[in-house]
């Protein structure tokens, strides 16, 4: 059946919610409200108070409650009502949750999620990708999905995982998105990357947004008789390192496309990565297609030319497959 991005992570956690009883949401709005983007709606009216749990505003507290639950043999999701104010349980997160298994062999079985991502007007408070900030600290694994099949997929894998795992779900996906999604039971393994296309000329690796952003640009080469590959990595931490050297060994040229800014982007990380492990591979240098190293702007004109384009992968596609 075809089902919406926001509808397909919807559909993971309730289903995971009738399946193990253990299993419980927690965060603001996400009751009586249903969540700011209704992920949650009628979930208190099926599973009660006491598993959809409403919270004031303070992220840290919903994470040190979600820990001490996870602890304790519960499995929570929690939801921010945007990825920017995740920052609020910085320490929560980096030194309680995602060091709980390396001093004393806990496993921490709590998922954090919630929208991230620009391209909505949504100033810089509202449009952040800030998923870097924890790619960075050892102990948590960090989900991007870019359509509804993986969205659900990953949500599960990441409900039963008994590692905290962060979830960023991009805002401008929520209801753009749609594809069919199998109404049996399945997950889709972490800390595996999947290819969106197949090529011969070069690769695109990329993740969330982007990966609609590079099958655009696809498009619009294959028209020229470039053929290019999409990697979309999926999970960015941990990395699916055997995918990122195979693409490379296949096309021999590499752009990395990613929405966050470029310094100290998963961009630098990736091209260190096939400097070790393909770079006899190499015909041409590594390209980056970064958002810019500004805060996200509110204005529509000015976001757009913050954001990487299709029009900036063309002509980085076109540059370099003439290289």
């Amino acid at each position: 059946m075809q089902l919406t991005y926001l509808e397909a992570i919807r559909q993971g956690i309730w289903e995971e919610m009738e399946r193990d009883p253990t299993v419980f949401c927690i965060g603001e709005d996400i009751g009586i409200y249903g969540g700011a983007f209704k992920v949650t709606d009628g979930f208190i009216d099926r599973f009660g108070a006491e598993r959809v749990i409403d919270t004031p505003i303070a992220e840290s507290a919903i994470v040190g409650a979600a820990f001490g639950a996870a602890l304790t043999g519960m499995r929570p999701v929690a939801e921010f009502q945007f990825m920017d104010f995740i920052g609020c349980a910085f320490n929560q997160i980096v030194n309680m949750v995602g060091k709980a298994h390396y001093r004393w062999g806990a496993p921490a079985p709590l998922v954090i999620r919630g929208p991230s991502g620009g391209n909505v007007h949504g100033g810089p408070f509202h449009s952040q990708n800030p998923e870097m900030w924890f790619v960075h600290a050892p102990g948590l694994k960090v989900v991007c999905p870019a359509g509804a099949y993986d969205a659900k997929g990953l949500m599960k894998a990441a409900i039963r995982d008994n590692n905290p795992v962060i979830f960023f779900e991009h805002k401008y996906l929520y209801r753009r998105i749609k594809e069919d999604v199998p109404a049996d039971d399945y997950i889709v393994p972490l800390g595996k990357a999947r290819l969106a296309q197949e090529g011969r000329d070069l690769s695109i690796i990329t993740y969330a947004a982007m990966v609609h952003t590079a099958m655009e640009a696809a498009e619009i080469l294959s028209k020229e008789g470039i053929d290019l590959e999409v990697l979309d990595l999926r999970t960015v931490s941990p990395l699916d390192r055997e995918a990122i050297v195979q693409t490379v060994r296949k096309t021999n040229k590499v752009i990395v496309l990613h929405e966050h800014p470029r310094t100290g982007g998963l961009a630098g990380e990736i091209t260190a990565i096939i400097n070790e492990e393909a770079f006899d591979d190499l015909d041409g240098p590594i390209v980056r297609i970064t958002a810019l190293d500004t805060p996200v702007p509110f204005s529509p004109p000015q976001e757009e030319y913050f954001l990487p384009k299709v029009g900036d992968v063309v002509r980085e596609a076109r540059k370099l497959k003439a290289y």
